[in-house]
């Protein structure tokens, strides 16, 4: 969907869920990037936003509240963010084994570009030796699920100087750009990322025009957007 900003994405979000908990549409895998946003999640500490609202203003990030699971994170441009709008029961899977999915979605993803991701069995999100590279919060309501993951490939990495990425002080934050020591387009990526989503959880993706979401009634073709 593009660039989107994160109050409105949360809205469509929110419309999508409900459409979907309605049965009015089926499963659908949003994907956008959103401008420059810190978002606290239902845990977090405000302690780890580390910027000042001064600092943030001067560096154009947003600040917002969020209803996902964890605690501080950064979203910006060069990030691909999906959210996954998903009847879980549908799916056959509990809430621990959609988050180990997301995390398969993105390590099976990063083998493809020759990099090693990697489960951290003491932080949630995908890791490249001792630094995050994709992070992950959802939140899931009457077995729908919103938000999702956050996949750093391109964005301004000093803008997580701004906070203390998901509370954690003592491990790095890294891209996929600075990781391959080259330029990535957005768009070499969101394709095999959508393979291997749809490899990792077993169903057919079909993609459809993001405008019919506004609607968020309509219905959709196919199994997942």
């Amino acid at each position: 969907m593009g660039l989107v900003e994160y109050g409105e994405a949360f809205r469509l979000q929110r419309a999508v869920a409900d459409a979907r908990d309605a049965g009015s549409i089926p499963d659908v895998l949003i994907l956008l990037q959103h401008s420059p946003v810190v978002t606290l999640g239902r845990r977090a500490n405000r302690a780890n936003v580390v910027a000042d609202k001064d600092l943030l203003r001067r560096e154009g990030v947003a600040l917002h509240q969020s209803t996902r699971g964890g605690d501080v994170t950064y979203h910006g441009p060069g990030q691909i963010v999906g959210y996954p709008i998903l009847k879980l029961r549908e799916l056959r899977l509990g809430a621990a084994a959609y988050v180990h999915g997301l995390e398969a979605v993105l390590i099976d993803l990063l083998g493809g570009f020759g990099l090693e991701g990697r489960r951290n069995p003491d932080y949630i999100g995908v890791w490249v030796g001792d630094e995050k590279v994709a992070a992950i919060g959802i939140a899931i309501s009457g077995g729908i699920t919103m938000h999702g993951f956050a996949l750093n490939v391109e964005p301004n990495l000093s803008h997580f100087r701004l906070i203390n990425p998901c509370g954690i002080t003592d491990r790095g934050v890294t891209s996929m750009a600075r990781l391959l020591g080259r330029s990535v387009p957005l768009d070499e990526v969101r394709p095999r990322l959508v393979e291997s989503f749809a490899r990792t959880f077993d169903v057919e993706i079909e993609q459809c025009d993001p405008s019919l979401l506004v609607a968020a009634g309509a219905a959709l073709p196919g199994q997942l957007l």
